[in-house]
């Protein structure tokens, strides 16, 4: 339901955001430009400015641009910065000309495409072909300002744009349904080795039959060999259609030996792949020992220490929010198998869990949103990327939220962090970004 929300409020921000008002007095007047000339920033209509900056300008540099510019937007959520990004953009002043050139310096390799279209029907045929790639922000810049797009091509490019925020809404949705329902099945790899077993052994008895007509071919060889010197005879005696047939049928053996030589290499390919399933297999098996192993001595040992850490809590320490009990926290990096454990553990707390592995599958563009969201993080040292844990770093300090760093990513490691959140006792070992 978070990252819901969060996808809601991004597309809002895109095509939902009203720009502040402005005097009458500011309203630039904006010319349809010519062939031969480009439009500039804040001569483009004003519906139009929403689309362009939410999809052109990543966050950072909308901050950077209003750090350096100082409007109000470097104090507000990603939200109001874009907003009022969309409102500097709409006049000429130095914040909205600083903006075109940071545009124009990032896509200059699509303006350079786009300048080969030189009416409006090549502009539209070259964005089309730039959005069915999926390259929609260098491809948008480029055609919205292009000097021979018409009014009716920018809306038709607009409508493109305005759809596919519908779709990655949708799509970040069901990308997240899969990643909660997801999980390895260990019992589906064995139910296909079995499977292959049986096909293998089918294999096995098709390869004892190709023996049996091998030797059935080399006796037939052998009869051959003495009927050699009978061949004459037989001319004299028989028409030759019977030499015919005994071709035919020595060609029929060959084919079918052939065949069966070609089943035997792939028998002893199938017995191959079943050795190294079976060793899969094996593996899996020790893997889920090693995890019930680790469950269990979890169960012994940690989880009494983390419900007893948080029954002792009583909700009236300053630094602890009710000893986590429905907060949200933020586990950044870890093993993707052991998800679920981990959402169980904490459930067992009364803790929301969200999760980032860290930047190996999902994108460190989500990362700034999860932190924000949560009120603890908890990262496994030994499985997160560099990028994502200075960032994560830079922000529990900047916000004072606590954090523990688990040297593990282990159940037990994990369930430890809940721990020494719960018990507000951080492991010296493992020293948070700030005081938690």
């Amino acid at each position: 339901m978070c990252e819901r929300h969060a996808v809601g409020t991004v597309i809002k921000a895109l095509f939902g955001a009203q720009p502040e008002a402005r005097p009458e007095a500011e309203t630039p007047v904006r010319p349809e430009g010519g062939r031969g000339r480009r439009r500039r920033l804040w001569e483009l209509e004003e519906r139009y400015l929403c689309p362009v900056v939410g999809s052109c300008l990543s966050l950072a540099e909308l901050k950077t641009l209003a750090r350096r510019n100082g409007y109000r937007g470097q104090d507000f959520d990603a939200y109001r910065l874009h907003v009022e990004a969309v409102s500097v953009a709409g006049t000429r002043n130095a914040a909205s000309e600083r903006m075109q050139t940071v545009l124009e310096r990032k896509y200059a390799g699509c303006v350079h495409r786009f300048k080969a279209a030189r009416s409006d029907e090549a502009v539209l045929a070259l964005w089309r072909e730039h959005f069915d790639c999926g390259e929609v922000a260098g491809a948008l810049w480029a055609a919205m300002t292009h000097g021979a797009a018409s009014a009716e091509t920018r809306h038709r490019i607009y409508a493109d744009v305005h759809m596919l925020s519908h779709q990655v809404s949708a799509g970040a949705v069901a990308e997240q349904r899969r990643m909660h329902a997801g999980g390895y099945d260990a019992e589906a790899r064995q139910r296909d080795a079995e499977k292959l077993q049986r096909q293998t052994e089918a294999l096995v008895q098709e390869r004892a039959r190709s023996q049996r007509l091998e030797a059935e071919c080399a006796r037939l060889r052998a009869q051959l060999s003495e009927v050699e010197p009978l061949r004459a005879r037989l001319a004299a005696l028989e028409s030759g259609q019977v030499m015919v047939d005994m071709g035919r049928r020595l060609l029929m053996l060959e084919a079918a030996n052939a065949d069966l030589r070609a089943k035997v290499c792939r028998a002893e390919a199938l017995e191959a792949r079943l050795r190294n399933l079976q060793t899969e297999v094996e593996r899996l098996a020790r893997e889920r020992d090693d995890l019930a192993a680790e469950r269990d001595a979890l169960e012994q040992f940690c989880l009494p220490e983390v419900e007893a850490a948080a029954d002792a809590c009583s909700g009236e320490c300053a630094n602890c929010p009710e000893r986590l009990h429905g907060r949200c926290v933020l586990c950044v990096g870890g093993r993707t198998p052991l998800l679920a454990q981990y959402r169980r553990l904490a459930e067992r707390l009364g803790v929301r869990l969200i999760h980032h592995d860290g930047g190996r599958e999902d994108a460190m563009s989500r990362l700034p949103e999860l932190l924000a969201a949560s009120d603890a993080v908890i990262c496994p040292t030994d499985s997160v990327s560099h990028a994502a844990y200075r960032q994560l770093k830079r922000h529990c300090k900047a916000m004072q939220k606590p954090c523990v760093l688990a040297r593990s990513s282990g159940v037990a490691g994990f369930a430890a962090a809940l721990a020494r959140l719960a018990g507000d006792r951080p492991d010296p070992r493992n020293k948070p970004l700030h005081p938690a």
